[in-house]
């Protein structure tokens, strides 16, 4: 006897509700034990499961006739709660395992009032996360979406094939993000041609990192938002599409290590009320090497990405999906 299998998702509007479902049920998986405080992997994974949904909300939005409380909005003030309580896990981590162990026994001890600190902040932080999840906004999200996937509703625009409408709907965030002004973060422009500066020492790469800081944020945010979009629509597209998927994921961790190191340093600041350079030299040391060193990684995918053949082969891969293509042998099972 044949089993039945799923059917395959042809419509923007097959796609948009596996994707809604998919990263829902994700969210809700975690819920109890984020409740509870019972593992930092479970606020990681709902913070993903939120981020993600509110992706394919926001993607989808143009076929989807979404109750209010599923609104992009909505979701994002619920993310940031919970991102806010990931970011103090994340700075303990990080102080805990990458800077303590390599520093002098006396800026070891100093970093103990660091951690009751964090203590304290993660406290409150979670006080607000439960309360968030108990909250009218979190129940009404849960509800609303629970009944709108029972009885999905959409727009006519839903009804099209995926393949048809994916190249609109992936370009203009793709466009958004090759055309970001944080690309253009330590280089200069020589007779129309951007050139990058490759001989700068620390001194100079903080100078960059201090003043264009919130430009260079901005570009990993946006990098986010373009992995997210594209990781829905995987198995619709062949090797090079995935390949920009790694490549984008490797910018997006580069960048975002960038932050954090800034974030913690001025994290530090606010603690100790004084520069660290005078108050822990030693992890003021290992900061700014660290910084360099991720300059370092980022600048050849900064170049790769400034270069107009990597942009249009970028393009012309979004621009055809595997059955558009006409190539039936590379088909996802």
């Amino acid at each position: 006897m044949k089993l039945a299998t799923e059917p395959t998702v042809k419509t923007l509007g097959d796609y948009a509700y596996q994707a809604l479902q998919k990263h829902f049920k994700k969210t809700l998986k975690w819920e109890k034990s984020v409740k509870k405080d019972e593992d930092p992997e479970a606020l990681h994974q709902m913070r993903v499961g939120m981020r993600r949904l509110r992706t394919a909300v926001s993607r989808f939005d143009l076929a989807l006739n979404l109750p209010k409380p599923a609104s992009d909005k909505n979701i994002g003030k619920i993310a940031r709660r919970l991102g806010n309580l990931r970011d103090l896990d994340v700075l303990k981590e990080t102080l805990k395992t990458r800077y303590q162990p390599y520093l002098p026994a006396k800026e070891q001890e100093s970093l103990q009032i660091a951690f009751n600190v964090l203590a304290k902040q993660r406290e409150d932080a979670l006080t607000k996360v439960q309360a968030t999840l108990k909250d009218d906004p979190y129940k009404s999200l849960k509800h609303e979406l629970e009944e709108w996937l029972e009885k999905p509703n959409y727009q006519l625009l839903a009804s099209l094939p995926i393949q048809q409408v994916l190249p609109d709907l992936l370009l203009p965030e793709v466009s958004s993000f090759l055309l970001h002004p944080g690309w253009l973060v330590g280089t200069h422009v020589v007779d129309s041609q951007v050139e990058i500066r490759t001989n700068w020492k620390a001194e100079k790469i903080e100078q960059q990192l201090t003043a264009k800081g919130s430009t260079i944020h901005s570009l990993r945010k946006q990098a986010k938002r373009v992995r997210y979009q594209m990781e829905l629509f995987t198995e619709l597209y062949g090797e090079s599409y995935a390949a920009y998927i790694a490549e984008v994921n490797s910018m997006q961790d580069i960048l975002g290590s960038m932050q954090d190191n800034v974030v913690l340093d001025e994290w530090l600041v606010d603690v100790f009320k004084s520069e660290i350079q005078t108050s822990l030299p030693g992890l003021a040391t290992l900061l700014t090497e660290n910084r360099s060193q991720l300059w370092q990684q980022w600048q050849p995918l900064q170049e790769r990405y400034l270069k107009a053949e990597t942009k249009h082969s970028f393009h012309l891969t979004i621009l055809h999906p595997l059955e558009l293509a006409g190539d039936e042998s590379q088909k996802v099972d």
